[in-house]
């Protein structure tokens, strides 16, 4: 089995180490050291990382991130995410790690990349773009569950996915399945999609505030 997820996490190490603490991202106002220490914080400090989901715990993951930082260089940081959860973690199942990392660091690698390098998209293989495409199926009607009045199908090469139903009109969104997550994810400023469908309600797709 190939571990698409631990590909992206050596590939998202290796920008860290390129780009450096201080690179911008496109998650707010966070660095690219801001954005490898809430990583380590989300998969090796369960006690903090609940901050993550629920906004009213949010100052301790900031914390955790804070401490972090301070503590350790970023060199030392990256060579942490690299090696992984620790032992008890249940991405160190396989299958887990699939399910629960692939898009969350192809995402997070896709901030750090389009936010300040300028450089080509990449070209990903065959089965890491199917890999994301099983992600998409799973997590397509979570990511566009707030649309109203319109249907949205996510289109890419392989599948045609519905979301919703009734009779509203119907979207299209076509691309890879790795832009429709970051389109899903909310960074449809970069994403290369294309959306298909009467005007006003294309309109209402480009406008919804996706995500998670």
């Amino acid at each position: 089995m190939i571990r698409h997820a631990s590909i992206e996490r050596a590939a998202l190490c290796d920008t860290f180490l390129e780009v450096g603490p201080d690179a911008p991202t496109l998650c707010g106002d966070w660095t690219s050291g801001d954005l490898l220490a809430h990583l380590l914080v989300r998969e090796g400090r369960p006690d903090a990382s609940a901050g993550i989901y629920v906004p009213a715990l949010a100052g301790r993951a900031e914390k955790a991130m804070a401490r972090l930082r301070a503590e350790h260089d970023h060199e030392a940081l990256v060579e942490r995410l690299r090696q992984g959860p620790p032992a008890w973690h249940p991405t160190r199942v396989a299958a887990v790690d699939e399910k629960v990392n692939l898009v969350e660091f192809f995402v997070h690698h896709e901030d750090v990349l389009r936010a300040g390098l300028g450089a080509p998209r990449r070209s990903l293989s065959a089965e890491h773009i199917a890999a994301l495409g099983d992600q998409l199926a799973v997590m397509g009607r979570m990511l566009f569950r707030r649309t109203r009045g319109v249907r949205v199908e996510l289109v890419t090469a392989k599948r045609h996915t519905r979301i919703g139903s009734g009779d509203g009109p119907v979207v299209q969104i076509h691309g890879r399945p790795g832009e429709i997550l970051l389109f899903g994810f909310g960074r449809r400023d970069v994403a290369e999609v294309e959306l298909i469908g009467p005007p006003e309600a294309v309109e209402t797709v480009r406008t919804t505030d996706y995500g998670l």
